[in-house]
């Protein structure tokens, strides 16, 4: 018998095309369940509805016969801000449709499934091979850490192209609200040629300086996550409801977190990523943003819609982690 290692077969972990299909599973569960809290949201953070809101009325709109409420906060307390995501919910339902608590959905989709695809199965087999070829084949905090950011930049290279499209459907007017769902996918190839049409290959990459900048909030997630995971799993024990729980707990806090800590780089991206108005694009640049913001609007707005966003994400990453876990555990 030689004492000589076998040599490595493959670069990548044994079955590393299951972390690609779990996370886009996931992903795609989670967008469909929390889609509206996603178009309230996105609303929230842009300036052309915050602006809109002002000249109906907050909760308004009865005078005009059909002016989309997306509604400012007359109050600054965090409760109200829940409060306010439910009547924005409402008065889109009753004055565009339902349909429209679904917009930019297909959009959606489409960068969901890849985004989270791409993203679960860079961290999922990165993870390993860092600490394969760097930690002696252990795992620990360092190597969480690089392998999420190594994801969260490749995922926002990848799909930004995507998300910028999703957003200029959330923000267009709601004379789409009542079409048919051929319509629906026709505005979108609509948006995507006016884009190039108006702002060239660049435009599809608004926000993508933003996008990176929100690397922080993925990597906070995941390595909290991990952490949180061991720990509910040591104090739980193995198997059974309880693990599950455990983890459906440990996935919500660790986006909860990551959310409150980088929740700003949403805002900026949104704002990057609107149409022009009148031909003018108000946004150039991530710090322009920050700083006109700012001065315009002060810091809180730096945080519009978190409450429908906390509503939606947390959630979501609930959903999309248990099916994660879920199909990585069916297929072992």
């Amino acid at each position: 018998m030689s004492d000589t290692p076998t040599p490595r077969t493959s670069f990548l972990p044994a079955k590393s095309w299951q972390h690609f299909v779990a996370g886009g599973l996931g992903g795609m569960c989670g967008a469909i369940v929390t889609s509206p809290f996603d178009v309230v949201k996105t609303r929230l953070q842009s300036s052309l509805f915050r602006e809109k809101s002002t000249s109906v009325g907050f909760m308004g709109g009865g005078n005009g016969g059909g002016s989309v409420v997306v509604g400012v906060p007359r109050s600054n307390g965090l409760l109200y801000n829940f409060v306010e995501t439910g009547h924005i919910l409402r008065d889109i339902y009753r004055e565009e449709s339902p349909r429209a608590l679904f917009k930019g959905l297909g959009p959606t989709l489409v960068g969901v499934i890849p985004a989270r695809s791409i993203n679960f199965y860079t961290y999922g087999n990165g993870k390993h091979i860092i600490a394969d070829y760097f930690n002696d084949g252990h795992e620990n905090t360092y190597v969480h850490l690089t392998a999420a950011a190594i994801a969260g930049i490749v995922t926002g290279t990848a799909t930004n192209p995507i998300w910028v499209v999703k957003t200029r459907l959330q923000l267009s007017a709601s004379q789409h609200a009542d079409s048919s769902g051929q319509r629906v996918l026709g505005s979108s190839w609509h948006t995507i040629k006016e884009i190039m049409k108006h702002e060239g290959i660049r435009g599809f990459y608004k926000g993508l300086s933003a996008s990176y900048l929100g690397v922080t909030e993925g990597t906070i997630q995941w390595v909290l996550y991990e952490r949180l995971k061991k720990i509910t799993a040591t104090t739980e024990g193995r198997g059974g409801v309880q693990e599950w729980l455990g983890m459906l707990g440990s996935a919500g806090t660790a986006k909860c977190v990551a959310s409150l800590i980088t929740y700003p780089h949403e805002v900026l991206r949104t704002r990057l990523r609107q149409p022009s108005v009148n031909g003018v694009m108000r946004y150039t640049g991530l710090m322009q943003t920050l700083r006109l913001v700012i001065a315009e609007e002060g810091a809180r707005s730096l945080y519009g819609g978190l409450s429908a966003h906390l509503m939606r994400v947390v959630p979501n990453a609930a959903v999309m982690y248990s099916i994660y876990e879920g199909i990585l555990r069916w297929g072992a």
